[in-house]
């Protein structure tokens, strides 16, 4: 309902709104289709279960004890197409990266990117 401080504007605002159609969105085809169901993902393992892995050490990933390193994991490994678009662009990165208002993350990144090539 329409409330206003001036008697009458009620039935103004009333015969204006009367006047024009509302708005309504147009239906998107994404919505006509089917919903898509979720692929299956293996069951978490939950925290107090039995470990699924009994022959890999707890340490595995780890740059200590038993088991492979923080290598095997294989996240600092940059593919060599992507380590020849990182040299074409590192002069450009490095040149931003020593401005003096640039943020200490993107001194970081840009000091990863040159560690990786």
């Amino acid at each position: 309902s329409y409330q206003s401080q001036s008697y009458g504007d009620g039935v103004a605002y009333d015969a204006a709104k009367s006047g024009a159609p509302l708005a309504t969105a147009p239906k998107s085809p994404l919505l006509s289709q089917a919903p898509q169901v979720a692929a299956p993902q293996a069951p978490v393992t939950g925290l107090f279960e039995p470990t699924q892995r009994p022959n890999e050490p707890v340490t595995h990933g780890v740059d200590m004890g038993p088991g492979a390193g923080s290598d095997a994991l294989m996240m600092n490994q940059i593919k060599q197409d992507d380590k020849d678009i990182v040299a074409k662009y590192l002069p450009s990165l490095s040149s931003m990266a020593s401005a003096q208002d640039t943020p200490q993350s993107f001194r970081a990144f840009v000091s990863f990117l040159q560690g990786s090539l």
